[in-house]
């Protein structure tokens, strides 16, 4: 996977919270992240339920979240913590594999993104940056790879939510689980980029979904976007 791009000089400071149950990798993820001038670690966190405590008294932008922890994993923290806040930071969860079932629940529940433990870190920085502040998709290869092998695996069922979507929002759902950006879109299908980003949140609300990654993996479960 290739590192995301990186932002510009002068952005504001993202603030991160890291949650994994061992301290060498926080400090890892500190070390790494307090390096760059637009990046702080605000707050860490062992276990889950501590990671929602912290996230909700520091209120950052991002969170480092580990699939697997004590008392509470990974996904239940991502789900309390995205139920409990009226405006969630973004969740990246922290992975050894990028086909781990727990990936794709985590991701199901809102979780913004994954990403590698193994990943450069160039890597780790360029993805904080991107799922912070952009609407592009977090290695949307891997995203649409996970959806579509887990879609193999059940009946697609189509939502009422599929039916009330107008031609041009389902045309532009079908390019979002793809991983274009809204200008990417919007050339793609000649319109401005304040339009595409109209149909994106109208597609979003109408689906239910938290962000683009869960838009995709909600098309895949529906049926909408066929896997291979």
């Amino acid at each position: 996977m290739s590192a995301p791009a990186s932002t510009p000089a002068g952005a504001p400071v993202v603030r991160v919270v890291l949650a994994d149950d061992e301290r060498m990798v926080r400090t890892a993820l500190r070390v790494i992240l307090d390096a760059e001038p637009d990046l702080k670690v605000v707050g860490e966190a062992s276990t889950g339920a501590e990671a929602v405590s912290v996230v909700r008294a520091e209120r950052p932008d991002v969170v480092l979240m580990d699939v697997r922890m004590p008392e509470v994993d990974g996904i239940r923290a991502t789900e309390q913590i995205l139920a409990g806040m009226a405006e969630p930071p973004r969740i990246v969860v922290v992975t050894t594999f990028e086909n781990d079932a727990y990936v794709y629940d985590a991701l199901r529940v809102g979780a913004a993104g994954f990403l590698l433990k193994r990943a450069a870190a160039e890597d780790l920085v360029g993805a904080v940056r991107l799922v912070a502040r952009s609407d592009s998709l977090l290695y949307p290869a891997a995203v649409r790879g996970l959806a579509a092998e887990h879609a193999r695996h059940r009946p697609p069922v189509a939502p009422p939510w599929v039916a009330r979507l107008t031609e041009r929002e389902a045309e532009v759902l079908r390019l979002v689980a793809t991983g274009l950006t809204n200008a990417e879109i919007a050339g793609r299908i000649g319109v401005g980029a304040a339009t595409v980003k109209t149909h994106v949140a109208s597609v979003l609300a109408k689906s239910g979904a938290r962000d683009r990654t869960q838009a995709v993996i909600l098309a895949y479960e529906s049926g909408f976007v066929r896997a291979g």
